[in-house]
């Protein structure tokens, strides 16, 4: 059997490339359903996110298999073939399976090491094993790598380590303060990086959450999406008053927070500390305010520091991870050769077993009078013989894995027929 990877990504797609082939959460079930009936598609599970497109069949003629998993995107997304195999690139066996291990631990992401392609990878899964179109070798192969991506981030950590600023802010504003639960954090600004930002504090802890905007109604729209609180521009002296922190990122081409307004609200805080983080370029926050007792001030060149430095940690935790990758990879592939001896294994272990209690009942027969406990002896050493007969064969037939020609050898030499192997 062969493991068929067929894909398009980010890596090698536009974003106005892979828009074309978004498989929605309405439709994925269906698709799976659809491409299992073509040609020599055995088991399949689609994996479709904003960053790539994702095939993976299991499949006993991998040529054929490509063919129909290409036709299949072809008539799905009503393009040609020729279309489809200009943008697709496709894996077999041991680069496939590398392939899904590496997707799945986030090592093929944009960012590398982040955790959401596994929750994908999950859902992908979970919904093939739904309608059944994920069997036993895909049952196996997705829970080992499932396994191994979670066992990857808890043991490494490759997904705590701020690798965006607006991530990095967070992580600064902890090193300062630690537990960021009950700090009140303002937000100046109410773009991307501002709701992107929001979305992180809200992920730290942080339940009071204040957004300051030039045009408040975009503060609002912004506020009300994630239940914070908005004030208009006039209100920032007086929540720099009350706040712990303030993270900006507006596109105002001057500073908006001075050192002159800063060196009056500072009277106001009666010497408590102020954490002040500028994502801006040009900056919104006046640099001389570091001089100032009590504040604390960090740019966009500051967290690019930190960024940079975790992407380093990263690159090097995925060196290691690509090493366990492989062993991985060798275990599974000696998992699926093996797999074609199990019905001949089985079956030779139910003929052993057939044997042993016809004999044992033979035996009983003639024998009527003998006790329980001489019954239990019998049982027990009868069950040793067969054990050890075939304990021998049993390594050899493991190790024989795929090999036809020697399966059907063994079959002839124990007397295995077709219906002895279902």
């Amino acid at each position: 059997m062969h493991i068929i990877q067929v894909g398009v990504s980010h890596q090698i797609a536009s974003l106005e490339i892979r828009e074309r082939f978004n498989f929605t959460e309405e439709s994925i079930k269906q698709a799976m359903l659809s491409l299992q009936e073509y040609d020599e598609i055995d088991e399949n599970v689609i994996i479709s996110t904003c960053n790539r497109v994702e095939i993976y069949v299991v499949t006993a003629n991998s040529h054929v298999a490509i063919l129909s998993i290409k036709q299949f995107l072809a008539d799905w997304f009503q393009l040609s073939f020729n279309e489809i195999t200009l943008l697709f690139s496709s894996l077999k066996d041991e680069k496939a399976l590398e392939h899904l291990f590496k997707l799945a631990v986030g090592l093929d992401s944009m960012i590398i090491g982040e955790t959401q392609i596994l929750g994908q990878v999950k859902r992908a899964f979970f919904t093939a094993q739904e309608i059944k179109v994920s069997r036993k070798i895909f049952n196996e192969l997705f829970k080992r790598v499932i396994t191994f991506a979670k066992k990857a981030h808890h043991n490494t950590g490759i997904g705590r380590r701020a690798v965006s600023v607006s991530y990095a802010a967070i992580e600064l504003s902890k090193k300062v303060y630690g537990n960021l639960q009950g700090k009140h954090v303002a937000i100046l600004g109410a773009g991307s990086t501002s709701e992107l930002t929001l979305k992180n504090l809200q992920g730290s802890g942080v339940s009071q959450i204040t957004i300051v905007n030039r045009t408040f109604e975009r503060a609002a729209k912004l506020a009300h999406k994630y239940s914070a609180q908005a004030v208009p521009i006039e209100e920032l002296p007086r929540t720099l008053t009350k706040i712990n922190i303030l993270i900006s990122s507006t596109r105002a081409p001057t500073p908006v927070l001075t050192r002159k307004m800063l060196d009056r609200i500072l009277i106001e805080r009666k010497g408590i500390p102020l954490l002040l983080i500028d994502l801006a370029v040009p900056r919104d926050i006046d640099y001389r305010v570091c001089e100032l007792n009590g504040v604390y001030l960090y740019n966009i060149d500051d967290l690019h520091r930190v960024v940079n430095k975790n992407l380093k940690i990263r690159e090097k935790i995925a060196y290691s991870l690509y090493q366990q990758i492989e062993t991985e990879v060798t275990s599974f592939q000696q998992w699926l050769e093996r797999l074609a001896a199990i019905p001949v294994i089985e079956a030779l272990q139910a003929k052993g077993k057939l044997i042993q209690e016809t004999t044992l009942e033979s035996i009983y027969r003639k024998v009527p009078d003998l006790s329980e406990r001489e019954m239990k002896v019998l049982k027990k050493h009868t069950k040793s013989i067969v054990h050890q007969l075939l304990n021998e064969p049993i390594h050899y037939l493991k190790d024989v894995g795929s090999e036809e020609d020697r399966l059907e050898m063994a079959c002839l030499m124990f007397g295995l027929n077709d219906q002895t192997l279902r």
